[in-house]
């Protein structure tokens, strides 16, 4: 999940929800996929968007606003 040097982009309609991973183990990145379950501790960011919009998640594993990306990827 943590390989590329770019954002994963997730595109969301007002009032849509999303499971973003946080334990890094997924297949489906930035998606859970359930793997989490193989990591007692952590479980996935549930995201509902208030509007329209684009989120940016982290994709290079850098980022000090996990899971959203804030340019890490650049430094």
């Amino acid at each position: 999940m943590y390989s590329k040097q770019s954002p994963h982009i997730i595109t969301l309609q007002k009032g849509e929800e999303t499971y973003i991973c946080q334990c890094g183990k997924t297949a489906r990145a930035p998606l859970c996929d359930g793997s989490h379950k193989q990591v007692a501790s952590v479980r996935p960011l549930i995201y509902k968007a208030d509007k329209d919009l684009s989120l940016a998640i982290c994709g290079c594993g850098k980022s000090d606003h996990m899971p959203f990306c804030d340019g890490s990827h650049n430094k």
